[in-house]
């Protein structure tokens, strides 16, 4: 019987959430895409030894690989914490 309920537990820790994107989350993925796009296409321009092909296209392509798309996956909004700060006697009091 134990054996079972231990079973049924470690199958419950293993349930993963979805990602809590929101509309910000996406519009910091769309403007890494924007920018990944737009280093490709400088990437792209001639004389390939000029500055766009070599100076621009890779600060845009790394802006948008290393910054943008991992801020765009990791970025949360602040909730605010308010009533968790105060001690719960206190929030007890101030409810009555």
């Amino acid at each position: 019987m134990a054996r079972i309920e231990k079973r049924i537990a470690t199958k419950q820790k293993a349930f993963i959430e979805a990602l809590p994107f929101n509309k910000l989350n996406y519009q910091i993925l769309g403007g890494g895409l924007l920018c990944i796009v737009l280093g490709y296409i400088a990437l792209a321009q001639e004389p390939w030894n000029g500055t766009m092909p070599l100076v621009v296209a890779p600060i845009l392509l790394v802006l948008g690989y290393c910054v943008l798309i991992p801020i765009g996956i990791l970025f949360r909004r602040r909730t605010s914490t308010e009533g968790t700060t105060q001690p719960l006697e206190q929030r007890s009091e101030n409810s009555h």
